[in-house]
């Protein structure tokens, strides 16, 4: 009860090939490498910030006074947005 040998597998592939047939087969092996290669293409950006990602750390605009709407409802609540440190 060891492995299987070789006619095991092709007995295998043969039976795959026929319940799935080719074109199924060489859809599902195209789907899976671009997969993998998006993966890949993933990690290598995972290592560079992107010009979106340095967009978000710049420090927000202030906001004045002159630029800031009017409250006149009475359930608004002021509150004071921080970053974080």
């Amino acid at each position: 009860m060891g492995s299987f040998s070789i006619w095991h597998w092709l007995i295998v592939l043969l039976i795959v090939v026929m319940v799935f047939g080719t074109k199924k087969l060489k859809n599902i092996g195209g789907d899976l490498g671009g997969a993998v290669k998006g993966f890949k293409d993933g990690l290598k950006e995972g290592g560079q910030p992107a010009a979106d990602d340095a967009a978000a750390t710049a420090p927000p605009a202030q906001v004045t006074a002159a630029t800031a709407a009017p409250v006149d409802d009475k359930n608004t609540i002021d509150v004071q947005a921080r970053q974080k440190s």
